[in-house]
């Protein structure tokens, strides 16, 4: 890939495992607590994506909220669990590899940013929590749009920042979803496919495909 001038990624479940909250909890909640984890983040994104369809946003820590309200329902967890699990979402851990890639891409130079659904106030304290405070120079919310991906609105964000054109940046996404909308868009989209899971017919195939972003060196 050529001309690239910015490296942009998605924050949850691609730099940030969202099941780690649950996993912290699993001997409480048992042996469904990936089932658990996995239902809470289905529920989350079907949540942004009626209320930008529905006109009626609210803020991804909200939908987060109420989204465990319901899978706590769901898998009949204690409901005193509700703040602990919150909580640990606040600080999710990242994927092993993360930060050791991001720090080589910096030595190159290019520009480094995350660009989610999350609230400004959860993408600095990820950020903090996991010590990458010097690492990204933005952290692109769709709070400044109020609605959520795949949206071409929030694609525009970099672009307008950074005064470039889409096919001067790489975006990685775990979520084929927001692969297809970065990429339709006009970004070098690249899908991080960690569980050999299978892309979804939305009128794009990915520029590339890694396992994991240590792959992503060889790539820029």
């Amino acid at each position: 890939m050529k001309n690239i001038k910015a490296i942009v990624f998605d924050a949850y479940g691609t730099l940030f495992d969202v099941n780690s909250a649950a996993k912290k909890c699993r001997n409480k909640i048992g042996s469904k607590w990936e089932s658990f984890a996995n239902y809470w983040r289905t529920t989350q994104l079907e949540y942004t994506w009626l209320r930008s369809l529905m006109n009626r946003h609210k803020d991804f820590w909200q939908i987060t909220e109420d989204s465990l309200d319901k899978s706590m329902k769901t898998f009949k967890i204690d409901s005193l669990m509700k703040n602990e699990l919150l909580n640990l979402y606040k600080v999710l851990s990242t994927y092993p590899e993360v930060k050791d890639v991001l720090n080589k891409l910096k030595l190159k130079k290019y520009k480094l940013a995350i660009l989610s659904n999350g609230t400004p106030d959860l993408l600095n304290e990820l950020v903090k929590s996991n010590n990458l405070e010097n690492t990204f120079d933005d952290l692109f919310s769709i709070e400044s749009i109020k609605i959520y991906k795949p949206n071409f609105k929030v694609y525009e964000l970099p672009v307008k920042n950074y005064k470039i054109q889409p096919d001067e940046i790489v975006f990685l996404s775990s979520n084929t979803w927001d692969v297809s909308g970065g990429g339709n868009y006009g970004y070098n989209a690249i899908w991080v496919n960690r569980n050999n899971a299978i892309f979804d017919n939305l009128d794009f195939k990915p520029k590339n495909v890694v396992n994991n972003l240590s792959q992503l060196l060889d790539l820029v």
